[in-house]
């Protein structure tokens, strides 16, 4: 995985999608937030890396999960339209997803800055797109790909 190393340059974000539609990204490479706006995948660049946090199993009726399901890096400067069906041409951008774990964000809560010590953590997520900082992103990524992978992923130096 020499392509998915840590830049300095790199910025670190979490999307919000449920599992479903994280599993249809997965298996399609692609990234798709907010209900398909461009704004969101345009902030990232190349480099970058997404999380995605699934707060439920499915969109409208599915089962609470609170857990972050993937994980990949922006493979490209292109975001574009793709249409669903006629009524929906979301935009998406192209991303080299890593095999990882779910990992629930109760089992980080204490860790990470925007969840420690913070009653109303959920509000952050409503947002559907947001940036972390380094550590955060360490924090989480270690936690969905285990030691091995994560020392391929990221340089000692930054370990």
């Amino acid at each position: 995985m020499s392509t998915n190393v840590i830049s300095q340059q790199s910025r670190y974000w979490i999307g919000v999608v449920s599992s479903s539609h994280v599993k249809r990204g997965v298996l399609g490479g692609f990234a798709q937030l907010c209900h398909g706006k461009s704004a969101p995948l345009r902030r990232m660049c190349p480099s970058d890396w997404l999380i995605y946090y699934s707060p439920q199993t499915d969109m409208s009726k599915g089962e609470k999960l609170q857990a972050f399901t993937a994980i990949g890096q922006v493979a490209d400067d292109r975001v574009y339209e793709y249409q669903m069906s006629e009524s929906f041409v979301p935009f998406r951008r192209n991303i080299r997803y890593i095999p990882c774990r779910e990992v629930k964000i109760a089992d980080l809560m204490d860790q990470l800055t925007f969840t420690r010590g913070n009653r109303n953590w959920g509000y952050t997520f409503r947002y559907g797109h947001f940036e972390i900082g380094f550590e955060d992103f360490l924090t989480i990524a270690g936690s969905m790909l285990g030691a091995a992978e994560t020392s391929n992923i990221f340089p000692s130096s930054l370990n």
